[in-house]
């Protein structure tokens, strides 16, 4: 089968990686790269540099659908970030992987706002593209489990994994999988920024520990130190900080950052 692949965050390569395998990839779109790290270093997106590494063709504007010369037999869309047009939508079945249980947290951010609510499973939907954000009918769901302590990593990977096993059962006789509408209410997602890592002490130690293994970290002052809190668990229904960031140094455990303080007695947000 020709494909045509869209996408752009790093949890995508395994998925596109196993397509490409098994069919013939002509042509692979993705985001622009971006300016990444302290000296803004223009990055290619991991999709771009996976596509680079096999060789494939790569587009990084969804205005040049319309130079892709060969006929795709099937679009696939995963975690692109990108609305498509009637062009798109129309040039092949376009099918999409969203890891929500749709219609709830339709939008960019659905496994980072599952995480943060405290939602202990969700489905990953395979559903047809169509011109309303995340509105298509379903063909497939397979739901996953959220452990207590499962980071937005760990979920991704566990939504690679079914989505690869998704796509290659879908893939050898789509015509035997039924569209199936959304039923209900939908809910939306938003892109998470800088002021959401911000901790209120006031919240409870659950919502603390779900925003850092959401948002990849919880930014605060302890004794007047900027820091950032990486990881956490909950223990005896209190929060309890694993590893910690000091600013201008390197990741390091709780314990140890305690030694530095040299008995004093700890400030949060202070």
């Amino acid at each position: 089968m020709k494909l045509i692949l869209m996408g752009t965050n790093d949890f995508v390569v395994p998925v596109f990686d196993d397509l490409a395998n098994k069919h013939d990839v002509i042509a692979v779109f993705t985001r622009a790269p971006k300016p990444m790290g302290r000296k803004h270093i223009l990055t290619p997106s991991p999709v771009h540099q996976w596509a680079d590494g096999r060789g494939l063709k790569v587009y990084t504007s969804i205005k040049e659908f319309d130079s892709v010369s060969d006929k795709p037999d099937m679009i696939v869309v995963f975690s692109y970030g990108v609305i498509l047009r009637d062009n798109v939508l129309n040039a092949a079945p376009c099918i999409n992987i969203h890891p929500s249980s749709l219609p709830k947290y339709r939008g960019p951010s659905p496994i980072r706002t599952a995480i943060l609510n405290g939602d202990k499973n969700m489905d990953v939907c395979l559903m047809a593209m169509t011109a309303e954000m995340d509105a298509g009918d379903i063909y497939m769901r397979k739901n996953i489990e959220i452990a207590d302590n499962d980071t937005n990593e760990i979920v991704e990977k566990k939504v690679s994994d079914v989505a690869i096993k998704m796509l290659d059962e879908y893939m050898s006789k789509p015509a035997d999988f039924a569209a199936i509408p959304q039923v209900g209410e939908p809910t939306f997602t938003r892109k998470f920024e800088g002021a959401d890592e911000i901790i209120d002490w006031n919240k409870l130690p659950i919502q603390i520990h779900n925003q850092v293994r959401a948002l990849g970290c919880g930014r605060t002052k302890i004794n007047g130190i900027d820091v950032k809190i990486l990881k956490t668990k909950i223990e005896n229904n209190e929060l309890r900080i694993v590893k910690i960031q000091p600013s201008g140094k390197n990741p390091m455990d709780w314990k140890s950052f305690l030694n530095g303080l040299r008995g004093a007695d700890i400030k949060y947000g202070e």
